[in-house]
C-alpha cells in the first residue's frame, strides 16, 4: 500500500503530453502505452464483478484521503453526464449524500458499505505519475526573467476551413485563427510563438526565469512560479493552440541523444541535462513540439483537474473518462507499490486513452517530483462504482 508521505523513487521518464480540449489540462504519461481497447466506451468493453470492497485492504489513511476527494467531486458527478455509459447521475446520490457528515476516522466502511467493484476490460492497468512543477517567475519582465507566460489569446478559436466539406464536418472543428484576409488557418506553432508572434500584445500573465524549465511545465499542464519576493503564483491550464504535440524523450532516445551509449540517462534530469549542454539542438528538438499551452492564474489551493476541482497528492488520478466515470473511487494493485491503494478520478488527459490506462498525482516538491517520474508500472485496476450499477448493467448487456 501506498504511504501518506513521499517515498524517494526512480528518477523521471520524459513522455508524451496529453493534449486535450481547452477545459481539460494536459499531464505527463509514459511513452510505453498499455494495449489499446477497441471499443468506444465501458458501456461496450467487457465488464465482470471485482472482489469485494471490504477484501482489497483499503488502509484507514488511504480511505480517508479518498473520501475527503470524493466528497469534492460530488458537486460535479451529481449533475454531469457520465462518458463511459457505466452510471446516472442520481446514482452516486446516496453516497454523496452520506459522505458529507461522515467521519473520516472510519471512511474505510464509507466504501464497503456503498459502493462494489467491476472489472472493465480485464482490468489490466497501466500507470503513470504526474505532479506540479514549481520554477522561478515573476508577474512582470524583469532581468533574468524573459521567458512569457501567455493568457489565452483572444483570436484563437474552433473553426471549419472553407475548404473541409459539409460531410467531414463531423465532430470538434479544429483549432486555428482568421488571417488578415478572412482565411481559417492553424494557429502559431511554438517556433513562432517562441520568435515573437504573440508578443506586446499584452497576454503575458507573468514571466519565467528558464525556458527549459517552462517547457516542461507547459507539458505538465500547470504549475507554481516562485516569484522574486520568495511568494507562490499558482497557474493552471486554460487552452492550447491546436498543434501537434510531439514527446521529445521518445525522439531524443531514436537520435541517440539520450540513452544507452551516451552521458545522458532517459530521464527528464538527463534530457535536461543534454538541453543545456548543447543549447542550439536543444532548442530545436523542443520546437519540434509544436504544442504551445495557455495558462491563468489560479487562486485554488491545488491545479485544477478536468472535472473542474483542485486534484489532490496521492488522491486523484487522471482516467480516461470513456472507461471509468469522473469522481469514481479506482482501487489500483501496481507492481509500484508506492501507488498501490485507492484513488479518485478526477482528471483526464489526451495521452490518457483506453481501458486501464491511469496518471496519478504526485503533488508538488523534489519528492512529488521523483515518484511521479518514476512511475511507469502495470498492475490491476479495480472500479468502484454506486451499488446495484453492476446488476443494472447486466440486465442491459
Amino acid at each position: 500500500m501506498r504511504k501518506l508521505t513521499a517515498i524517494a523513487a526512480t528518477l523521471m521518464l520524459a513522455a508524451c503530453i496529453r493534449v486535450v480540449p481547452e477545459s481539460q489540462p494536459p499531464r505527463t504519461a509514459n511513452p510505453v502505452p498499455p494495449a489499446t481497447q477497441a471499443v468506444d466506451s465501458a458501456a461496450f468493453a467487457p465488464l465482470a464483478r471485482g472482489a469485494a470492497v471490504g477484501s482489497l485492504g483499503i488502509s484507514s489513511g488511504d480511505a480517508g484521503t479518498a473520501l475527503v476527494s470524493f466528497i469534492e467531486s460530488c458537486p460535479k458527478i451529481l449533475t454531469r453526464e457520465d462518458a463511459s455509459g457505466l452510471t446516472y447521475g442520481e446514482d452516486w446520490r446516496p453516497a454523496c449524500e452520506a459522505a458529507v457528515d461522515w467521519p473520516l476516522s472510519d471512511a474505510r466502511r464509507f466504501f464497503t458499505s456503498y459502493f462494489e467493484t467491476a472489472q472493465v476490460a480485464g482490468g489490466d492497468a497501466f500507470a503513470t505519475g504526474y505532479y506540479e512543477p514549481e520554477i522561478r517567475g515573476s508577474r512582470t519582465r524583469m532581468p533574468g526573467y524573459d521567458v512569457p507566460v501567455y493568457a489565452m489569446p483572444p483570436e484563437l478559436i474552433r473553426a471549419w476551413p472553407a475548404d473541409t466539406p459539409e460531410n467531414e464536418r463531423t465532430g470538434r472543428p479544429p483549432l486555428g485563427r482568421y488571417d488578415a484576409s478572412g482565411n481559417f488557418v492553424l494557429y502559431y506553432e511554438r517556433a513562432e510563438i517562441e520568435q515573437g508572434a504573440l508578443a506586446n500584445r499584452g497576454l503575458e500573465i507573468a514571466w519565467a526565469a528558464d525556458p527549459v524549465e517552462f517547457f516542461f511545465l507547459q507539458i505538465q499542464g500547470s504549475g507554481l512560479l516562485r516569484l522574486p519576493d520568495g511568494s507562490l503564483m499558482r497557474i493552471g491550464y486554460a487552452g492550447q493552440n491546436g498543434r501537434e504535440y510531439v514527446g521529445i524523450g521518445r525522439v531524443m532516445r531514436e537520435r541517440g541523444m539520450i540513452g544507452d551509449g551516451t552521458p545522458y540517462a532517459t530521464s527528464m534530469q538527463g534530457i535536461m541535462a543534454y538541453i543545456r549542454d548543447n543549447p542550439k539542438e536543444g532548442a530545436e528538438v523542443m520546437r519540434l513540439n509544436k504544442s504551445w499551452i495557455f495558462f491563468r492564474e489560479l487562486d485554488t489551493d491545488g491545479p485544477l483537474g478536468s472535472l473542474g476541482v483542485p486534484v489532490r497528492r496521492e488522491a486523484s488520478v487522471a482516467v480516461d473518462p470513456k472507461f471509468v466515470p469522473y469522481g469514481a473511487p479506482v482501487f489500483l494493485d501496481l507492481e509500484h507499490d508506492v501507488a498501490d491503494g485507492l484513488w479518485i478520478a478526477q482528471d483526464t488527459g489526451g495521452a490518457i486513452k483506453g481501458a486501464n490506462r491511469f496518471d496519478t498525482f504526485w503533488g508538488n516538491g523534489d519528492d512529488a517530483r521523483q515518484i511521479a517520474g518514476g512511475m511507469s508500472s502495470r498492475g490491476t485496476a479495480q472500479i468502484l462504482l454506486p451499488r446495484g450499477t453492476i446488476q443494472r448493467l447486466e440486465a442491459r448487456r
